[in-house]
């Protein structure tokens, strides 16, 4: 009788270790929002990573959270750590590439609750006075990400936060317009 409940288990391990391995290789997570506001304006908040924590949905999450700025305050090479609680983690955001009003690259490298690295990236798509955002995340899923990507919709999860962030932003963009 053991033999046949190990031999059941064994059998639904390696299924599960198959279809994991047959999840994608890699992810990406989009979400978008029009904001009332120019895109300068808009791309100005995101821009400048002192202001980054005035709306990202994080910030919130943990408000001691340890922010230490390196670089320029905004554009091409400005950067942040962070150290926070469970909900946060630790980790570092450096803007990679930025092309005013239009795009904003990121790389960020995750350090707690796991270690990992992906891209980031913000697009501005000027309607008369609104602005269109799309925040993106893209990286590489790893093994055990696309083990637990079986049972953690992760596209939900971060979408939700990034939705969370971009009205956010567009709280923060209409008090600045003012």
């Amino acid at each position: 009788m053991i033999t046949k409940i190990l031999l059941v288990l064994a059998v639904a391990l390696a299924v599960l270790l198959i279809v994991a391995a047959l999840r994608p290789d890699n992810f990406r997570v989009t979400r978008s929002a029009t904001i009332a506001a120019p895109a300068a304006v808009v791309f100005d908040q995101v821009n400048d990573l002192h202001k980054f924590q005035d709306w990202s949905p994080w910030a919130k999450l943990d408000p001691q959270c340890k922010v230490d700025f390196s670089g320029p305050p905004a554009g091409d090479g400005a950067s942040f750590s962070w150290a926070g609680n469970n909900q946060v983690g630790a980790g570092r955001m450096s803007l990679l590439e930025s092309r005013p009003n239009e795009l904003i690259r990121f790389r960020l490298h995750f350090l707690k609750p796991f270690a990992g690295t992906a891209d980031a990236e913000f697009t501005f798509k000027a309607e008369g006075d609104r602005t269109v955002v799309s925040w993106s995340m893209s990286g590489k899923n790893s093994f055990p990400a696309k083990i637990a990507s079986l049972f953690i919709n992760c596209d939900d999860m971060i979408g939700k936060q990034f939705e969370k962030g971009l009205a956010n932003l567009g709280s923060v963009v209409a008090i600045a317009a003012r």
